[in-house]
């Protein structure tokens, strides 16, 4: 048994303490709950033999920036994204891209036009998000043939207790962003079978706001190796959970490891550059793409998928009237261990642990972005 090097798709293992006894693998937590043993994520980059045990195979790259002009890493840059993108686009089957209007789901798409007389794009959002706006201003640009869908309060609580339990986790963070994800990618799977996906690109070229706060260069590329490495169980998890409930297959051209590796040969002072004295994050992949796409897609302010799809500005209301039955303080004080961290949270720990009749093996694998 093995997992791909990153932890694009999800795999998990369940086994007794006793070494001899027999161990069984899901790519989903629900399908092991039932077992009664103890549930653990198949490490990425790992093998599994029976006789020899677990084997590391791939670990994240930790190579020192290359001593190259900026004009070669520009190139460098532009030519492996766009190579990583043109082997994705191999398939049998409808493949099209999801477009949230963001510089990292621009360039898949902007790309993969050049390859593809009609490619299908998709974006969600609710009514007037900067999403819905900006993805058609690059659907324009690139030619695509676009598709969208807004979505509203009253069909995100409605679907939402679903979302939770093909997501298997109740962190705040990815649940937000789970949710656009989810409108996009049953969107997409009315006209499409494998959809391309802009995940990877903040944590390589550092697209972060809190990166703007880590002023040392070094300790900038460690943040960036770090972050890479978590991928596996949080957004990568939820790229592959929100598209594959739907039947369609996410590919990931940033995540290719020639894409990985040239990244950490790029001097962390030019993925996050400051220009006029203002810090600019991914400033050598805006620029490595800047011909490609409209000069106010390359150079728009980051913003999350659920900032930028409108999810944040539903959210108070939504928050506000689901919580409204639950005592936070005692809640959690009951699920200490699970380090609740809002009212919102919360909300979303209950509606997880309600979908399972055992939801202890689910709860002990979720990944958290952060605890601060």
């Amino acid at each position: 048994m093995a997992r791909d090097y990153i932890g694009i798709k999800p795999l998990y293992y369940a086994h007794q303490e006793n070494r001899r006894s027999p161990l069984y693998f899901a790519s989903e937590l629900k399908a092991l709950t039932s077992l009664g043993m103890t549930v653990q994520e198949f490490p990425p980059g790992t093998c599994y033999d029976s006789e020899t045990g677990f084997h590391t195979y791939y670990t994240v790259p930790d190579q020192p920036a290359r001593d190259l002009t900026l004009a070669d890493h520009l190139r460098r840059v532009r030519e492996t994204v766009e190579a990583a993108v043109k082997k994705r686009l191999l398939s049998d089957v409808p493949l099209g891209a999801f477009l949230s209007g963001g510089l990292d789901s621009s360039i898949i798409a902007a790309v993969a036009a050049q390859h593809m007389p009609e490619l299908h794009t998709f974006s969600v959002g609710i009514e007037g998000s900067r999403d819905i706006e900006a993805a058609r201003r690059v659907s324009q640009h690139i030619g695509s043939i676009h598709h969208e869908y807004i979505y509203s309060a009253s069909e995100v609580v409605e679907t939402l207790p679903e979302i939770v339990y093909y997501l298997e986790s109740f962190d705040r963070d990815l649940v937000r962003s789970a949710i656009p994800t989810w409108f996009a990618a049953r969107l997409a799977a009315q006209e499409v079978k494998v959809i391309l996906t802009g995940e990877g690109a903040d944590e390589l070229f550092a697209g972060y706001r809190y990166h703007k706060d880590i002023a040392n260069p070094q300790d900038l590329r460690t943040e960036l190796r770090r972050s890479i490495g978590r991928m596996h169980n949080i957004n990568l998890q939820r790229v592959d959970r929100m598209t594959m409930r739907h039947g369609i297959e996410a590919r990931v051209p940033f995540l290719d490891r020639s894409v990985i590796e040239m990244a950490s040969t790029v001097p962390t002072p030019w993925k996050l550059r400051e220009v006029d004295g203002i810090p600019v994050e991914k400033w050598i992949l805006r620029t490595a793409f800047e011909d490609l796409l409209p000069k106010e897609i390359v150079w728009r302010d980051k913003e999350q998928f659920d900032e930028g799809s409108g999810m944040v500005d539903l959210l108070p209301q939504l928050i506000s009237e689901a919580t409204d039955g639950i005592d936070v303080p005692a809640y959690q004080s009951r699920h200490a261990t699970d380090k609740l961290r809002s009212a919102e949270e919360c909300w979303y720990h209950q509606l997880l642990v309600d979908a399972f009749d055992d939801a202890a093996p689910v709860l002990a694998n979720v990944g958290r972005w952060s605890l601060n």
